[in-house]
């Protein structure tokens, strides 16, 4: 691991109870000694979609709950918000404080985060910033399907694209059967120039195998991987998206299922309450056993 004496780097993964399965990420607790480019070298180096780091105390929006500001690097670059990664950290910080009301400052705004225990497990459920979801221009669409090499015929035309940011930007695009979202081969360099054109953290694919329960995956290249293995900022984004297409009712409970296709299998579950723009993403996570020698 890079040279940062006094820095510990823990290893979490988020959305699954098994080391192997959901969306690993580095979390630094103490980073408050740390620049830009000592974080970037840590994700780096670590290769996770991202890691999360703790640069400081924050004050909470309300008494009793502890507030943290943090920051989220990509192996490329910082990025607003990252919702496995604040589960991962959340994880941790229970961990080592105990279950309770957590909140981040994050650059796209405040996001409380609870923790619980359910038996031997933690469960972390966050609180997305207010949601907004906008169409996409048929250029942008078109240019999207090249770059998947998706057939338009092949989209499910119950769900239509759409733009949907709940703390960061994503496309969203329906696969019209499993099979379809299961043979991803995309052009990382044509999706990434476009993806960066449109400010996009990742391409929201979804299959949906029943009312309320989805099968997602996320090419993320702008972050310098090929696909994110589980995606809670997605996942709050995705929520937002079937609300306000009253494709859900106001309010819901959904699953979904990613990282299958990957060999790394987890679940989010996501929360939609009336009244309350805002979206809950939930799951569990575990602690990575450090590679020896590490």
């Amino acid at each position: 691991m890079t040279d940062l004496p006094g820095t510990e780097v823990l290893r979490y993964t988020a959305f699954s109870a098994d080391p192997e399965g959901g969306n690993p990420a580095g979390v630094v607790l103490d980073a408050s000694h740390m620049d830009e480019a000592d974080m970037v070298a840590v994700a780096a180096e670590l290769g996770y979609s991202e890691s999360a780091f703790l640069t400081g105390p924050a004050e909470a929006s309300e008494p009793g709950v502890r507030g943290y500001t943090i920051r989220y690097f990509s192996p490329k670059a910082e990025v607003s918000f990252c919702g496995h990664a604040t589960v991962a950290t959340a994880l941790a910080l229970a961990e080592r404080d105990g279950p309770g009301d957590l909140e981040f400052a994050t650059a796209a705004g405040p996001v409380p985060v609870t923790v619980v225990r359910e038996g031997t497990e933690l469960r972390a459920t966050l609180t997305s910033v207010e949601p907004h979801v906008t169409d996409v221009a048929a250029e942008d669409l078109a240019e999207a399907l090249a770059a998947l090499d998706w057939p338009a015929a092949d989209l499910d035309p119950a769900l239509p694209p759409r733009l949907a940011y709940a703390g960061a930007r994503h496309l969203v695009l329906a696969a019209a059967s499993r099979e379809r979202l299961a043979a991803l081969s995309y052009d990382f360099a044509r999706l990434e120039a476009l993806m960066r054109r449109l400010d996009l953290t990742t391409v929201q694919l979804v299959w949906r195998a029943s009312e309320t329960v989805f099968h997602v995956r996320d090419p993320f290249p702008v972050g310098g991987v090929i696909e994110d293995p589980a995606t809670g900022a997605a996942a709050a984004a995705f929520g937002a998206y079937l609300r306000a297409l009253s494709l859900v009712p106001e309010s819901a409970g959904l699953t979904l299922h990613q990282g299958e296709d990957m060999g790394r299998p987890g679940t989010l579950t996501v929360t939609l309450r009336a009244g309350d723009a805002r979206v809950r993403v939930s799951g569990t996570g575990t602690r990575i056993p450090d590679p020896a020698g590490a």
